[in-house]
């Protein structure tokens, strides 16, 4: 064992084999095996591991820490105590210093502090010790996370007397942090992942709806000198404002497929059912309304193939089902042939309805159906390089889709003519992972 005064570092000895431990102490691992098998949270998992190694180990207080920053700081992420106030709580971090912590992830090897409060006095700089003396923490045994050998973390156990942990003692906490290490790093990784995706989102919504107001403010100030209202425009001065109309109606385009992803991935969508809805007047005729300029700028002739009396009293959100119609039909004017032929239909079925958009065009192979609704994926065809797209618009349509409890599919004949076709079932279903991740 390693000694300097009251601060200690513990060889990693014969204590720690399986054999050294006591029927009890056997039993705790191996529940504790079942439970990271078990892929618990990491929460519930360290409230098991709180209240079931009391027995055995002195624990006034739980704490699990992870590096971040490239090792240079590091963070507590979960703390259990049996009092209050918690003065060192999760979410506390620090930059990790020259010390006995940074010895422990750098070497590998258990500290144990036996009088913290005679630590504090030897380091007055130490914010974390100032802080567990505040809380009555006396003493205390930390052990590395380790996956491989890569320290990730450390696993604090602490007690409000002093001199509480024994070599044994070290020793099953060593066992403890073992198994424990790679079902925690897992949980945060997973948690970090979520986080971050949430961050990006939010984001992602903040930025779109910022630009909104001043593309569309720019629209309007264009439409106001093409219509005259400020003077006569020359041939070439109208020719460069329709340009830039042009650019920016498709940039604000981008916009709301971009607004539309940031409500889906922030579970800003929420099913508002409608049970008797028009789907003509509420839903397809608004999105073909919104779509005709698309349409009439390559001269492409639109087919209605629905009947209104056979589309009535649908259950529906009609404004989210407004949006895969709009894609679907922003789509098939982008992507279909100049001058080609596109479809709206809808089908009144025994136990669902259905909305198909079918167009003439380029079409895609059944290798490249695949990555259509993936989201940020575009077909890698060379004549749909220079179309300005943002690679979110099936993909927001699959989810809404989804969130209806229907499906959504693409069919074609490469070179001829590519369809999709959405299908809502009645009664509406909604799928239960979606609906939770929308409410």
């Amino acid at each position: 064992m390693c000694e300097t005064g009251n601060l200690q570092y513990p060889e990693r000895g014969a204590e720690g084999a399986p054999r050294a431990f006591s029927p009890k102490e056997r039993r705790v691992l191996q529940q504790i095996n079942r439970k990271v098998a078990a892929a618990e949270s990491l929460a519930s998992l360290l409230t098991f591991v709180f209240e079931s190694t009391r027995d055995v180990q002195p624990c006034d207080r739980l704490c699990i820490a992870f590096l971040e920053e490239d090792g240079h700081r590091i963070r507590s992420q979960w703390v259990k105590t049996v009092y209050q106030p918690v003065r060192l709580p999760a979410g506390y971090a620090e930059d990790l210093q020259a010390g006995s912590l940074a010895r422990v992830v750098r070497e590998g090897r258990p500290r144990l502090i036996n009088d913290l409060e005679a630590y504090l006095t030897a380091h007055p700089d130490s914010r974390s010790s100032r802080l567990l003396v505040a809380e009555g923490v006396r003493s205390s045994m930390t052990c590395p996370l380790r996956v491989g050998a890569r320290t990730v973390g450390v696993l604090f156990r602490s007690s409000r007397r002093p001199s509480a942990y024994t070599p044994r003692h070290v020793a099953m906490h060593l066992a403890i942090a073992e198994r424990l290490s790679q079902a925690v790093d897992k949980a945060r990784r997973i948690e970090q992942l979520a986080a971050a995706n949430k961050a990006y989102g939010e984001m992602l919504g903040f930025v779109t709806h910022e630009l909104k107001s001043p593309i569309a403010g720019a629209i309007t100030d264009l439409d106001v000198l093409l219509g005259g209202y400020l003077g006569g425009l020359e041939p070439r001065q109208r020719e460069k404002a329709l340009q830039m109309r042009t650019r920016l109606a498709a940039l604000l385009g981008l916009v709301g497929d971009y607004l539309d992803l940031a409500r889906v991935e922030t579970g800003g969508l929420r099913l508002r059912v409608s049970e008797a809805v028009d789907l003509a007047r509420a839903v397809l005729e608004p999105a073909l309304e919104s779509v005709a300029p698309l349409f009439e700028a390559r001269n492409m002739r639109l087919v209605r193939r629905f009947e209104p009396n056979q589309t009535r009293a649908v259950a529906c959100d009609a404004d989210l089902l407004r949006i895969v119609v709009l894609n679907l039909l922003s789509n098939a004017a982008k992507y279909g042939r100049m001058e080609g032929e596109v479809r709206l239909g809808a089908d009144a079925l025994p136990d669902a309805f259905r909305v198909s958009v079918w167009n003439e065009g380029r079409g895609f192979t059944g290798e490249q159906q695949g990555r259509l609704f993936r989201r940020f994926s575009r077909l890698a065809i060379p004549e749909f390089k220079m179309i300005q797209g943002s690679g979110v618009g099936l993909y927001t349509a699959w989810r809404i889709v989804r969130l209806h409890g229907g499906t959504i599919r693409a069919r074609s004949e490469p070179d001829q003519w590519a369809e999709f076709l959405v299908t809502i079932p009645q009664p509406l279903v909604t799928h239960p992972a979606e609906a939770a991740a929308g409410s």
